[in-house]
C-alpha cells in the first residue's frame, strides 16, 4: 500500500515522516517543554497515545527533541524552532547532493522573484540573521 492510501478501515495512512512533522508542530505550538499527554492532545486525538510516545522517542533518538524527567513524567522539548529545523534540513540535503554548485544552482533557479530578492538581501547582510 502506498503512503497516503486508504487502508481497510478507511483511515488515511500517513506519508513517511508526516507524523514526526505533526508531533514537532504540536511541540512548537505548545511552546516550551511539555508532556506526551499535551502533545497527544495537540494532535487532536486521532493518533494513539502509544504512537505519540514512540514518535517522541524516535525524535529524541534523532536528536530533534530532548526529554527530561519531571516527577513521574517526561517533558519533551524541540531542540530547534521551525526555521532552524528547516535550515538544518536544507544543509543536510546540500551536503548529500554531491556537486554543491549544481545543487545550489538548481535551488536558486527555482526560486520566485520575491525569494531571489530576499536571498540577495540576506547574502549582503541587509536582512534578519539567525544563529
Amino acid at each position: 500500500m502506498a503512503d497516503g492510501a486508504d487502508n481497510r478501515t478507511g483511515a488515511r495512512r500517513r506519508a513517511r515522516g508526516e507524523l514526526e512533522g505533526e508531533v514537532l508542530a504540536a511541540l512548537w505550538a505548545a511552546g516550551g517543554s511539555v508532556t506526551a499527554v499535551v502533545v497527544h492532545e495537540g494532535l487532536g486525538g486521532d493518533t494513539a497515545y502509544t504512537t505519540v510516545l514512540t514518535i517522541l522517542m524516535r525524535l529524541c533518538d534523532k536528536g530533534l527533541v530532548t526529554r527530561r524527567r519531571e516527577g513521574r513524567s517526561y517533558l519533551y522539548t524541540p531542540v530547534d524552532d521551525r526555521p532552524g529545523m528547516a535550515a538544518a534540513g536544507m544543509h543536510s540535503l546540500l551536503d548529500e547532493g554531491g556537486d554543491r554548485a549544481a545543487v545550489l544552482a538548481r535551488f536558486v533557479s527555482d526560486l520566485s522573484a520575491e525569494d531571489e530578492r530576499l536571498l540577495g538581501r540576506l547574502l549582503h547582510g541587509d536582512g534578519p540573521r539567525q544563529g
